[in-house]
């Protein structure tokens, strides 16, 4: 790490520290040391508190990873769901209820692995959601294997000659099923992942937020330096309204870029469910009937 971005990290910590982001923490996060979950947990104990969200409004889902563990370092509502459900119990918490604040978080295993399925239906359907998918690259609670977004030729103790698979982009996929606010965030940068997080959550209507995280322990290739190379921002005359422009850029590998790729205005799932509603509870005017 370079000198100028170990004062990049201090002062974040700083930051950090010094932030009055204090109403919705709850135990003190067990990651180990230097995991990129940490920035957007503070990222969204910072959102949160911004948008003056009570912490009866505000509830977590996740699944199971270490990003699992989010539900048990916020005070709220919070439910640790089986692995992929994240998603689906979400969905349902949101409709039980729609006043509420409903946040989901996932890793790149559980929310594009096992929970693949779900993905593509909560986007398209436009539920008003915010899904913190945060990638690693690798599955790092059970200690290192290969996950859907593990780059080509990687060696893990499943793919001990290499990894033969095309790894997933979570952004395009997002895109290409129909959300209406997707962005992409390299952990480091502490502010931008706080900004991007706030927003989404203020956003009507499913939103992404993509998170570059390394795993320091067990992905020996997929470190802060090498991230750190790869990413760029999005040009600043970048039009976040083109979802045809978006998924060229998502896909882009040389940068990767991060930032806001689309935001769209429509109504949500709830929007539309209401207009139904409205219909069904108008009166019903009698016809004559001619004899």
């Amino acid at each position: 790490m370079s000198l100028l971005q170990k004062r990049h990290v201090l002062q974040s910590f700083e930051r950090a520290k010094a932030t009055k982001a204090r109403k919705h923490r709850d135990t003190l996060p067990t990651w180990c040391p230097g995991c990129g979950h940490f920035t957007p947990l503070q990222g969204l104990y910072e959102a949160v508190e911004r948008l003056g969200i009570e912490t009866k409004d505000f509830v977590l889902v996740s699944g199971i990873g270490c990003s699992g563990r989010f539900p048990f370092f916020i005070k709220g509502f919070g439910l640790h769901a089986l692995h992929g459900r994240a998603v689906p119990i979400a969905t349902g918490v949101k409709l039980a209820n729609p006043d509420l604040h409903v946040v989901i978080v996932g890793g790149d295993g559980d929310g594009l692995g096992i929970g693949g399925g779900h993905f593509p239906h909560a986007a398209r359907s436009n539920f008003d959601m915010t899904y913190l998918l945060l990638d690693n690259a690798i599955y790092g609670l059970t200690k290192g294997q290969t996950s859907p977004t593990s780059p080509m030729g990687m060696i893990s103790s499943t793919s001990p000659y290499g990894n033969i698979s095309q790894p997933l982009n979570a952004s395009t996929m997002a895109l290409t099923y129909g959300a209406t606010f997707v962005a992409r965030v390299f952990s480091q940068d502490r502010d931008e992942c706080t900004r991007l997080i706030g927003k989404a959550m203020e956003h009507k209507g499913f939103s992404l937020v993509h998170v570059l995280s390394p795993c320091i322990e067990f992905h020996k290739t997929m470190t802060y330096e090498s991230v750190q190379s790869e990413v760029a921002k999005l040009p600043e005359d970048y039009d976040p309204s083109d979802r045809v422009q978006a998924l060229v850029l998502s896909e882009s590998t040389d940068p990767i870029y991060t930032g806001l790729f689309l935001e769209e205005h429509s109504p949500s799932y709830h929007d539309r469910v209401d207009e139904i509603r409205k219909k069904f509870e108008q009166p019903v005017l009698e016809e004559k009937v001619v004899v």
